[in-house]
């Protein structure tokens, strides 16, 4: 049988093993700062972030990368969590910095964003593609020379009419029957991130797609 204190030892070697590790992984969630964004439909991204950090027990607070910047353990991945202040049309400049720093494949930068196409609350968990019209994610394409990275999409709807003014369009506000949609959404992308950053997308997209 083995000896209690061994499996202590056991237990607190694997635990320094984790903290030491180094951040192997970047979890960047999109929006704009400044208190008048943040609660509109561009900041999806950012929104999640504050659901994770919260629910996590994790701050992300420190600035870094021109980004306001946390960490946290996924099993044994070291994440570093990222809300770039670049603005949107720039974020990847920061994403792109970070990843640099770290040396971290886009394979391995998961990205949440709003999507307009998306009816509200709906999420859609891809494992690479085309920028789709969003400026946040045609920067960090840029930045990273690639699009085979992971993202979660979060569904903001579509403008009400043509004539609604794109960027007024995103940088609105949720509406009370929205809000609802939207934190449930949050919940649901919070919850796939773990599996993400694990490796294991396709058991992301089959339990919380929708």
């Amino acid at each position: 049988m083995t000896d209690i204190f061994d499996l202590f030892r056991k237990i607190e070697k694997e635990r320094a093993s984790t903290a030491a590790s180094p951040v192997s992984f970047i979890v960047a969630g999109l929006g704009n700062p400044g208190q008048k964004y943040t609660f509109t439909r561009h900041n999806a991204g950012f929104l999640t972030v504050d659901y994770m950090s919260q629910k996590l027990g994790f701050d992300v607070k420190r600035s870094r990368f021109r980004s306001l910047t946390g960490e946290y353990v996924f099993g044994t991945t070291r994440a570093l969590i990222l809300k770039p202040q670049t603005y949107m049309n720039l974020s990847g400049e920061a994403v792109g910095e970070a990843a640099n720093f770290y040396k971290i494949p886009p394979e391995r930068v998961l990205v949440i964003c709003d999507d307009i196409s998306l009816p509200v609350g709906v999420v859609r968990i891809r494992a690479k593609g085309s920028a789709g019209g969003h400026n946040g994610l045609k920067s960090i394409i840029e930045h990273l020379g690639s699009d085979n990275f992971p993202r979660i999409k979060l569904g903001v709807g579509e403008k009400p009419s043509p004539e609604w003014d794109l960027a007024d369009w995103v940088t609105g506000t949720f509406g009370d029957d929205d809000k609802e949609k939207m934190f449930a959404a949050f919940g649901r992308a919070c919850d796939a991130v773990p599996l993400i950053v694990g490796g294991d997308i396709t058991a992301a997209q089959s339990k919380y797609n929708g």
